[in-house]
């Protein structure tokens, strides 16, 4: 049963090697995020925070929160099972096998087993493009690691194209793994990020970065954030976006004396 175990693809076998600091980061950060009906991640929140759980040695909530991801991956997909699910189960079966719960691991192995044979990969050296997916959300989210979830992301898409949540992803990814480079973001990149707002338009994630890095190359957005705060007075992640155009404008040489109300209300975002 170790053995079969091993060779499944899920959050236990991933290699993910978080300490107890970055666990709790991470599980601050995810319920940050939230737990919105409409979130096409959902799913793969439940899962990441169920892992987090269950290496924090909160095995109950673990399996509160496994239960929970494939409840929502089932209400996403309107169906009941899927190759979106494997993962899943896949997490189920360890977290069953470390309890003592051989019988129901065994079960979940079964379960596993029969959607393989259903829904095999587009490749037979390939893994399946959700799987895929989710293990670059898994990455992106927990980890530095950049080059390998564009990879990732980018193989899903060439395997199943037309995915709203991984389009986006993927221009994220891109922006983070060029972010720091000497040259910044490259204008394909941008572009990238253009194309999966239109696509995406109610995701604020990546509305808020897209007006960052245009503001970056000297574009005048703080019309267009503020008017996207208004839109979602309680975003953080826009918060955080209008903060960083009134810091440039604060500090630029170029700008004259900032007023003591536009000071005062950065700090006031930055605090909330």
């Amino acid at each position: 049963m170790l053995s079969r175990l091993k060779a499944l693809q899920c959050h236990f076998t991933w290699d993910l090697g978080l300490i107890r600091s970055s666990l709790l980061r991470c599980r601050d950060n995810l319920l940050d995020i939230g737990t919105e009906n409409g979130n096409r991640w959902l799913g793969h929140i439940y899962n990441l925070r169920g892992f987090i759980q269950y290496r924090l040695g909160f095995s109950e909530d673990a399996q509160s929160l496994f239960n929970k991801a494939k409840q929502a991956f089932c209400k996403i997909r309107s169906a009941d099972e899927g190759p979106w699910i494997v993962v899943n189960y896949g997490n189920l079966a360890w977290l069953h096998h470390s309890l003592g719960n051989q019988a129901e691991s065994e079960a979940y192995l079964y379960k596993i087993d029969a959607l393989n044979k259903k829904y095999p990969s587009p490749s037979q050296e390939e893994l399946h493009p959700e799987t895929y997916a989710e293990k670059a959300y898994v990455l992106m989210t927990v980890s530095g690691e950049k080059t390998l979830v564009v990879d990732y992301f980018q193989r899903a898409i060439e395997m199943q194209p037309g995915i709203r949540e991984w389009n986006t992803s993927h221009a994220l990814a891109l922006m983070y793994a060029s972010k720091h480079s000497r040259t910044g973001l490259e204008d394909d990149i941008l572009e990238k990020m253009r194309i999966a707002q239109e696509q995406d338009p109610d995701n604020l994630y990546l509305a808020a970065h897209y007006l960052d890095q245009r503001a970056q190359r000297g574009e005048r957005i703080e019309d267009e954030a503020q008017e996207a705060l208004k839109n979602h007075p309680d975003e953080r992640y826009l918060k955080r976006c209008v903060t960083l155009c009134y810091k440039w404008k604060i500090i630029s040489p170029t700008e004259s004396r900032p007023e003591k109300s536009m000071i005062d209300r950065a700090i006031l975002l930055l605090e909330e």
